[in-house]
């Protein structure tokens, strides 16, 4: 644990994109991912690092951030996103709590 858990109060579930198959794009199995699901407009880059407007961002823990590669659907009340990038927060050595920021289009 690292002290950030008792923010998560939201729950999504993470569909990673794994690349293009012959009949179209092709995702992993769902999993449920707590974190913390922020809606706010926000200006990200992309991983061809064009600029992006981010409709909310997601907040969970390192671990759990590797499922969310660009272009991974996130289910979350019923709406479809799809992630944009993702930003790691770390502090080594600092004792802060770590965790990843998803960005949602």
């Amino acid at each position: 644990m690292t002290g950030i858990e008792s923010f998560f109060v939201h729950t999504v579930t993470v569909e990673t994109f794994q690349g293009t198959g012959a009949a179209g794009d092709v995702y992993a199995a769902p999993a449920t991912v707590p974190g913390f699901l922020e809606g706010k407009l926000q200006l990200v880059r992309d991983a061809a690092g064009q600029q992006v407007v981010a409709a909310s961002t997601l907040y969970c823990s390192v671990a759990d951030g590797a499922r969310f590669t660009p272009d991974s659907k996130v289910t979350t009340g019923g709406r479809v996103s799809h992630v944009i990038s993702q930003n790691v927060n770390d502090a080594p050595g600092l004792g802060l709590p770590e965790h990843a920021a998803i960005y949602l289009k």
